[in-house]
């Protein structure tokens, strides 16, 4: 319950501290697991300290317990080994403390560790952390690559070595961490964020060298997992050898078998790409050289034609052919001009003999009345009419005299 405290009424250290030793006293017994890093054993003592770790975190918790209670498991435990304690909580009020006072001590066994990592790997899959999709493709050529590996360690010498062998020039931003033990998982997570961080880094590799499933424990733990899987940089996963498989491994865009192989994949070896490139120069010269034979042939063999040999021909072959054909136009014209010609003579000749004035040429005359039309029949006219008569030399004027129809000058 809240406590009724102010600057003028505060409560003693020893009163705070024994309600903190009353609150925890009414707490039951738990069950805690975690990683022995501590042990003290004095002989002839009846009470056994030691220090329990969370792996995960940097959350420690000092133990006692009574001789017996550890005896009964001090074939099995020893400092780095993972344990379940059954314990009660209790606060030493003189130094304001917290431990656990264990009752019973289990060590947890190599099956039960690979069940519970197999339960989380199931969770995390769920969760698609181990998705294809999610894979980040490595850059080609990495001019910054982050390490993160214990410090001078077989695994770092592997990796930096067969890197600057395949890739003189390649540089490396170094993290040296603990790889085993309780402090791992903080470290190896801290050094992967940090050099996520760095813009300037292409890629991470993360390397161990073998051990036993106990030694690779950290790099399957759920912590460290989902800092791989929340990073940007593409991850390299290689950690001991080709059998091991931490969690790590699924959630890296590459796993590599071994730290040399982790090299290998990672940047490409300088001689293999000369030699490819000069394949690809070979192959681009053969290509163009082939084409050009191709062309060249081709070249020839228009060459080689009759058109070409001798390229007047083909126009000396049309000259003929156009003056063949005007001749014949020039021909066919002058026919049809002389036909028309002498169809129009005789059209000519017969218009004039069909005329009027051939007709009056003949000795015949044309009467006319005054207001211009022909006479035709002598009862078209009377004695007296005034008629005009048109012949071939001009006109007469002429009178009608007679009944008989005769006409006088």
């Amino acid at each position: 319950m809240a406590l009724n405290t102010s600057a003028d009424a505060p409560l003693p250290v020893g009163e705070v501290s024994r309600l903190i030793g009353g609150w925890i006293d009414r707490l039951g017994a738990v069950w805690v697991e975690g990683q022995i890093t501590q042990l003290s054993r004095r002989p002839g003592a009846g009470v056994v300290f030691l220090t329990l770790r969370d792996p995960s975190h940097d959350v420690s918790v000092g133990v006692t317990c009574f001789r017996q209670v550890f005896d009964a498991v001090a074939d099995v435990v020893s400092e780095g080994a993972r344990v379940v304690v059954h314990a009660k909580p209790e606060w030493y009020a003189p130094r304001g403390q917290l431990s656990l006072r264990a009752v019973e001590i289990k060590p947890v066994g190599i099956g039960e560790l690979l069940a519970r990592l197999e339960q989380l790997k199931k969770t995390l899959a769920a969760e698609g952390l181990f998705a294809l999709d999610r894979k980040k493709p490595l850059p080609f050529l990495p001019q910054l690559i982050g390490l993160v590996t214990g410090r001078a360690s077989a695994a770092e010498r592997d990796v930096l070595e067969n890197a600057r062998r395949r890739w003189p020039a390649v540089r490396f931003e170094v993290r040296n961490v603990a790889v085993q033990g309780v402090h791992a998982v903080p470290q190896v997570v801290q050094a992967v964020k940090e050099l996520d961080e760095l813009a300037e880094v292409d890629v991470i590799v993360v390397a161990r060298g073998g051990g036993s499933v106990e030694d690779l424990l950290p790099f399957s733990d759920e912590q460290l997992v989902r800092a791989v899987g929340a990073c940007r940089t593409p991850v390299v996963s290689a950690i001991g050898h080709e059998p091991d498989s931490p969690l790590l491994d699924l959630v890296a865009d590459l796993r590599a078998s071994t730290p040399t192989d982790a090299a290998k994949k990672v940047v490409p070896d300088v001689g293999e790409e000369l030699d490819r490139v000069q394949g690809l120069r070979d192959r681009a010269l053969r290509t163009v050289q082939g084409a050009l034979d191709r062309e060249e042939r081709g070249l020839a063999a228009a060459l080689a034609r009759p058109s070409m040999e001798r390229p007047q021909r083909m126009v000396e072959e049309r000259e003929a052919v156009v003056d063949a054909l005007v001749e014949r136009s020039r021909r066919t014209l002058g026919h049809l001009l002389d036909r028309a010609d002498s169809e129009l003579s005789h059209t000519r000749a017969r218009v004039v003999a069909l005329s009027p004035a051939a007709t009056l040429e003949r000795g015949y005359a044309v009467l006319q009345r005054a207001d211009g039309a022909v006479v035709r029949d002598p009862a078209e006219v009377g004695d007296g009419d005034a008629l005009r008569a048109r012949v071939a030399g001009g006109e007469l004027n002429v009178t009608v005299t007679a009944q008989d129809q005769q006409v006088q000058d």
